[in-house]
């Protein structure tokens, strides 16, 4: 008999595919049956369905995808099972191996079968029931007498309250992304029609780039895809090792070399190639077996500054023989990967391999190590954009990064059109343009302002054609002007986005003084929000100030995170977590080699060298216990180590009376996160039927925290009390979704809300304090609005939380003018008295 996974298992090399290699489960788990569908762009796109089973996930692949309509039979081709860990992976299968191409979790959750599921499975005829956040309800799956050389079975949809006529509602097409990440799937375009306008050269003889050293470069297959590193606004340049470069104006566009085959993407992964064949052709004369390079395409002007109006029309025209392609980073060269390469080492290899390039066509972007701000000076003196600067020694990173950053000559970003006004006087075509921006709080679309000048008469007449068609009778904004403002808009269904330069915005969010400089077609318009600058990150004054030993060493491999990194973080957050942390008992999470070695918990000071730490003894508190509550100690135990800060849920103020009591709610891990929402709100409702006012926040991993603010009346017994009979009275009303006792094997496809965190000496971990947990997630407070718009509990992290961090508003602003208590008639309402 073959042994689980063995089929699964020879068809990969998993030294180069990133799949799980995993293992099958021996034995029942203290979980649920979990399922998943992955969309899956390989040969042809086609969701895979598996369903856990006996240790592994057994698997189907259904070509056209499941369907909510009950008439709708669906073809699912049995495949090899795969191992469990497969159900949350999500990435790019390397050209070459099997399954080649990319890969989302478009759904995923819990199955229920009827029956023993193991003897339907056998029998070839399962029923069961689904919840996920996308597909619910009963369905069936059934084996076919059809043939073939692998079995054929039918996935059928009941008709239940979950159904939906096709014609009515595709969920395919409805909701079409990952339910674990941010991730779309554009589905490559197949056949050989798409190639036919692509140039052909003949192919160069092949070279090794003169490179020099390059420290960290590995082996690595071509990926299929590649997401660009973003630079961060800043107010000052930051101290430090820098260098810096012009901030053209133009497209970001990424260069992917696999043999002859050269393609021109967008940093959304748009397949520019046919729009720039001079510049795809100058990239195959480069004599390169396979790489990927970052950089930009602009078109100059007379004073030979770049014009992004001038590189518009150049597209519009379909002629690219002014388009210059500025190239500035080198993430892959001839099979090895370069991503963990310090940039220098980076940009040594580029300028090698750009030496016998076409300079018409391709160019190094020049770096400067001058004083940043007589550079700016210089670069807003000539009218440029103003400058990016990329830390010295710095890594790339497929995300945005506090260590590139951008400076810019003044206000200028992406504004969606929202509508377009009248002609008035001597004008053609239309008179001004309304913009929109999405709101960073509530995701809203709200008004921006307008923008009238800047166009030229083509412009006029050309962008005149692009509207019309997009007219509608309402606005998309969620404020949109009234009275005399409004009088004459033609409102516009929001997909066009326009490159405005302003000169200030209004406390109302409504730009001023602005000028038009062209439309952008690299960025999808729900991805526009307000870009506000934050502080400069101060890496070197952390190398001084903060005294951190053994800045490289790698605490988080899959991010490639530094203890550097992690320091930096709690610097910059300081302010925020401190008043977290104020005159509270804290105990501390230490990694000592990081994420992979093992991880200690310290809830007293023993033996650390900290400054400011402040303890106290058992006669005091009722244990031994520390307070970290300043930004100096809270960086010194960065250098102790420590990744989490978990706290008490009272304070050196009476460490014998609670001030809080939190809820931690812990799913089953096969739960689909909707049912996380669901229970956090029905939490909610309780507490609001209560009048006890509660604040939210991510756990970083799982689950979520409900935190209740309470005046120091009741002592730890009356509090753990209350906190027990809530819960107790949950579970009671909803046995199928929650638990009140904890342990894995009673939360088996439920959720077990912990109120064991209320005891003495119980802690939680901090708001903003980082987890050790793969991609260092950050437990973060969040408005009760935004709870359903949350992909997970692990949304943030230490390299995005920045960004929601930037425009200072806080969640939580209220928490500390809270005042509420555990009254007696509470507490004979829960039956506590």
């Amino acid at each position: 008999m073959a042994k689980p996974l063995q089929e699964y298992q020879r068809k990969r090399n998993f030294d180069a595919t990133p799949e799980p290699a995993g293992k099958a489960r021996r034995g029942a788990r203290a979980q649920a049956l979990q399922f998943c569908i992955q969309k899956h762009d390989a040969s042809h796109l086609h969701y895979d369905f598996r369903l856990e089973l006996n240790g592994t996930l057994k698997s189907w692949a259904i070509p056209k995808g499941p369907s909510l309509d009950p008439k709708v039979k669906r073809l699912a081709v049995h495949v090899e099972d795969h191992p469990l860990d497969y159900a949350s992976f999500e990435g790019s299968i390397p050209a070459g191996h099997y399954g080649a191409g990319e890969v989302i979790v478009w759904d995923r959750g819990v199955w229920l079968p009827e029956g023993d599921p193991a003897q339907a499975y056998a029998s070839g005829k399962l029923r069961f029931r689904l919840q996920g956040e996308k597909l619910n309800g009963t369905w069936h799956l059934f084996r076919t007498r059809l043939g073939g050389k692998k079995e054929q079975w039918m996935l059928v949809k009941s008709d239940d309250e979950a159904a939906r006529a096709e014609a009515d509602y595709d969920v395919l097409q409805a909701q079409p992304d990952s339910v674990l990440s941010e991730r779309s799937l554009i589905p490559r375009t197949k056949g050989k029609g798409k190639d036919k306008d692509k140039p052909k050269a003949a192919p160069p003889p092949r070279r090794p780039a003169r490179a020099g050293t390059l420290s960290a470069a590995r082996k690595a297959t071509l990926p299929a895809a590649l997401t660009p590193q973003l630079a961060t606004l800043v107010e000052t340049p930051p101290q430090g090792d820098w260098r810096y470069e012009v901030k053209f104006d133009g497209y970001r566009i990424l260069a992917r070399i696999d043999g002859d085959d050269v393609r021109l993407f967008t940093r959304n992964g748009h397949d520019w190639t046919t729009r720039m064949p001079l510049q795809a052709k100058a990239l195959a004369g480069l004599g390169l077996s396979s790489a990927w390079l970052d950089g930009e395409v602009v078109v100059a002007n007379a004073e030979g500054i770049a014009d992004f109006q001038a590189l518009q029309n150049a597209f519009d025209s379909d002629t690219d023989a002014n388009i210059v392609y500025y190239l500035f980073d080198l993430p892959y060269l001839n099979g090895m990967d370069l991503r963990q390469c310090p940039l220098q080492e980076r940009r040594a290899a580029l300028a090698a391999v750009l030496e016998p390039a076409d300079e018409q066509r391709l160019r190094l972007s020049a770096d400067f190590d001058e004083a940043p701000e007589s550079l700016l000076a210089s670069s807003c003196q000539m009218q440029m954009e103003g400058l990016i600067g990329k830390r010295a020694d710095s890594l790339y990173v497929s995300r945005r990064s506090h260590n590139w950053i951008k400076l810019k000559c003044k206000q200028r970003q992406e504004f969606v059109i929202v509508g377009f006004t009248e002609p008035k006087g001597s004008r053609a075509a239309f008179g001004a343009l309304l913009l929109g921006v999405h709101d960073a709080d509530s995701g809203q679309l709200r008004y921006a302002g307008k923008v009238g000048t800047g166009f030229n008469t083509a412009t006029l007449q050309s962008l005149l054609q692009r509207l019309t068609p997009l007219e509608v009778k309402k606005p998309a904004v969620a404020n949109p002007p009234t009275g005399a403002e409004a009088r004459g808009v033609h409102w516009l269904r929001p997909q066009l986005l326009a490159e405005v330069a302003y000169a200030q915005m209004t406390r109302e969010g409504v730009v001023r003084h602005s000028v038009f400089h062209g439309l952008r077609e690299d960025k999808p318009a729900r991805a526009i929000g307000l870009e506000k600058p934050v502080k400069a990150p101060t890496r070197k004054a952390s190398d001084n100030t903060l005294r951190i030993t053994h800045p490289d060493r790698v605490i988080d491999a899959s991010s490639g995170t530094d203890k550097r990194q992690v320091a930096e973080y709690y610097a910059q957050v300081a302010e925020w977590i401190l008043p977290h942390l104020k005159r509270r008992p804290v105990a501390l999470v230490r990694a000592p080699e990081g994420l992979s070695g093992e991880l200690f918990f310290q809830k007293n000071a023993a033996q650390l060298n900290i400054p400011g730490l402040e303890s106290h003894d058992k006669a005091e508190a009722g244990q031994a216990v520390m307070i970290i509550d300043r930004a100096d100690t809270l960086l010194g135990a960065v250098q102790m180590n420590t990744l989490e800060l978990h706290t008490w849920n009272a304070t050196a103020r009476d460490f014998d009376k609670p001030d809080r009591f939190v809820l931690d709610l812990d799913p089953d891990p096969a739960l689909p996160w909707k049912a996380m929402v669901e229970a956090t709100q029905l939490t909610l409702a309780l507490l609001d039927e209560l009048g006890l006012q509660a604040f939210l926040k991510t756990s970083g991993g799982k689950g979520m925290h409900v935190v209740v603010p309470l005046t120091r009346r009741a002592g730890w017994d009356e509090v753990k009390a209350f906190s027990h009979a809530i819960v107790t009275h949950m579970a009671g009303l909803f046995p199928d979704r929650l638990s009140a006792v904890s342990g894995p094997k009673n939360r088996v496809g439920r959720i077990f809300i912990d109120y064991l965190r209320n005891a003495r000496g119980a802690t939680t971990v901090c708001a903003y304090s980082l987890r050790a947990r793969e991609g260092l997630p950050v437990s973060v407070p969040i408005r009760r609005e935004e709870l359903t718009e949350l992909k997970g509990a692990n949304q943030w992290n230490l390299h995005n939380l920045g960004e929601r961090l930037a425009n200072g508003d806080d969640p939580w602003a209220d928490y500390d003018k809270t005042r509420q208590s555990l009254t007696v008639a509470l507490r004979k309402r829960m039956g506590v008295a």
